[in-house]
């Protein structure tokens, strides 16, 4: 396990910074990944450390950007020590899907696949059982 999981963990309240999974959802702790990966730069350090879950994290790699059809753009994917959660999402209690409100928020729902088939029907789930948001 990651040295710097605890405190990361308790800094996201047990969730995954991008999607908002719970990890009492899981039967397994979160990952801490860089939300600057370090084959770019990125550092070790607290403010560019996130709690991702496995889906999350695959999908985001070593990407910093990703694709806004809308505007038919790359942009820069959401930071979770600069950038808020509610700004940039939305959740559909109704569908289970997370809705970009925004460039960033579009690009990365995309570039993480928030809205695949298994993310959206795991995530109505989780709102059944209390688990989510």
């Amino acid at each position: 396990m990651n040295r710097f999981y605890e405190e990361v963990a308790k800094r996201a309240m047990y969730k995954c910074e991008y999607c908002g999974a719970s990890e009492e959802a899981f039967n397994f702790a979160f990952e801490v990944e860089h939300i600057t990966p370090k084959a770019r730069g990125g550092s070790n350090s607290l403010p560019n450390l996130a709690l991702a879950c496995i889906a999350c994290n695959s999908y985001k790699g070593v990407f910093e950007t990703g694709y806004d059809a809308e505007t038919q753009t790359e942009v820069t994917l959401f930071h979770p020590r600069r950038d808020t959660w509610a700004e940039h999402f939305q959740f559909r209690f109704d569908s289970g899907e997370i809705i970009g409100l925004t460039l960033i928020g579009r690009a990365t729902v995309h570039r993480l696949q928030l809205n695949s088939q298994r993310q959206v029907f795991v995530r109505l789930l989780w709102v059944q059982s209390d688990l989510y948001p």
